[in-house]
């Protein structure tokens, strides 16, 4: 994917730095210094400019990208620049960060796709402080994600041992028929299973050539 952010955060260059392990990433922000959080490592590509001009997006690469995420601290312009996104440029994915839960729902009754950091942080505090026995370690980590495939005739009839792979994903559900199953290791798969693993992001090229996903 050919992936646009405009805002580099603590939020934006985390993003950056984990779609650039397999996607093409351009960041923008109006301060060059920001471009630090993204570290030595970054091989994507950062833009010093105004992510509300659309000179800048048009320098960004917005009329090839796949994705455009607004990550700047003010909910307004993420705003904007999903709108700007979807309906100027025809952005297939646009997504906003809102801090404003209340804003968040007006925007998305109205189709602008959103993300409430406000919500979102409230729910992980509400967990940590609840829910001793569960844990949201997969989303405060950069280095682990979910993975949902589902069963083709390649893979009908195989074990899930035997598309485990040690140390880089392991399948811990299996939906089939809408019921969902925790399976053992000897759980034969079927077309259309639905199938859900935790995997290590760096090994997801390799996860997904492996699975025949694009």
């Amino acid at each position: 994917m050919y992936v646009i952010i405009v805002g580099c955060g603590n939020i934006g260059a985390s993003l950056a730095k984990i779609m650039q392990e397999e996607h093409n990433v351009v960041i923008i922000d109006k301060k060059s210094e920001n471009f630090s959080k993204l570290g030595r490592g970054f091989n994507g590509i950062s833009i010093e400019g105004n992510g509300l001009d659309l000179e800048v997006l048009k320098e960004a690469g917005i009329e090839k990208a796949d994705a455009v995420i607004a990550t700047t601290g003010h909910d307004n312009t993420n705003i904007a620049l999903a709108q700007i996104s979807k309906k100027i440029f025809n952005v297939p994915k646009a997504i906003a960060r809102i801090s404003d839960p209340e804003k968040a729902e007006v925007y998305r009754m109205l189709g602008v796709d959103l993300i409430s950091s406000t919500s979102l942080i409230a729910a992980l505090i509400r967990d940590k402080i609840i829910e001793k026995r569960f844990s949201t370690y997969i989303l405060e980590n950069s280095k682990l994600t979910t993975l949902e495939w589902k069963v083709d005739k390649d893979f009908s009839g195989k074990r899930i041992r035997e598309i485990n792979m040690p140390g880089e994903f392991h399948i811990v559900t299996v939906v089939r028929k809408n019921e969902p199953i925790i399976p053992e290791e000897n759980l034969v798969l079927t077309e259309d299973d639905i199938v859900v693993g935790i995997a290590k992001i760096s090994s997801l090229k390799k996860i997904r050539k492996f699975l025949g996903l694009k």
